[in-house]
């Protein structure tokens, strides 16, 4: 049964080599993630799937780090193309906190409870005055560090500490700047802010901060 499903989808696959070019990849792929889970069957991995409509029918393994999105967050996530543009290598020199005279511009920037989009027209106009002083010095490069506040678990926080340095990274290059100039990190909830439990603190520690080099 399994063998056969396995054969219907590539005899589709090779179909689609009739259609337009555009047609044909996208079909090779969708046959190509069907294929992979009929193969993943066969040694006992399991794909079952519901619809869920609401945070109460989850159930997993995960349970308790589950966050429904909201459509504006999707809308975002997409518009910012977190993964289309290509990380930088590697943060090359000493980055520093930026010093006393700067600190107007590398402001901290905080988030609300599992969002990663900057969302407060002051906070955009602190990614745009870095953007600014970037393009004014360019042999200034850039660490974005990501942050969160101590719930959830150290995984979760690690994944949404790179979405918000990331949602910054591709702010800058939106605004012009080299992203071979940007190097982004998270340290999840590993290094907070502020020590304590209370929603104050946990404010104060779901941020991005900066640190700054000069090339050699």
């Amino acid at each position: 049964m399994k063998k056969g499903l396995l054969l219907a989808i590539m005899a589709f696959a090779f179909a689609s080599c009739h259609r337009g070019g555009n047609d044909t990849w996208e079909s090779m792929k969708t046959a190509g993630r069907y294929m992979n889970r009929g193969i993943d069957s066969l040694f006992g991995k399991d794909y079952d799937s519901q619809l869920l409509t609401s945070e109460k029918e989850f159930s997993g393994p995960n349970e308790g780090d589950y966050i429904p999105l909201r459509d504006a967050d999707l809308s975002s996530q997409f518009q910012t193309g977190d993964t289309s543009i290509a990380q930088a290598q590697g943060a090359s020199g000493r980055y520093i906190t930026p010093p006393a005279r700067l600190q107007g511009i590398f402001k901290t920037i905080h988030f609300t409870t599992d969002d990663h989009v900057i969302r407060s027209r002051e906070d955009l106009m602190v990614v745009s005055r870095i953007a600014n002083f970037l393009k004014k010095n360019p042999k200034m490069n850039v660490t974005i560090e990501g942050h969160c506040d101590e719930r959830a678990s150290a995984a979760y926080n690690l994944a949404l500490g790179t979405r918000r340095a990331n949602h910054v990274r591709v702010l800058l290059i939106k605004q012009g700047i080299d992203f071979h100039r940007i190097y982004t990190i998270s340290y999840g909830k590993e290094r907070p802010a502020a020590m304590g439990h209370s929603g104050e603190d946990w404010h104060q520690n779901r941020r991005v901060e900066f640190k700054i080099a000069e090339k050699r």
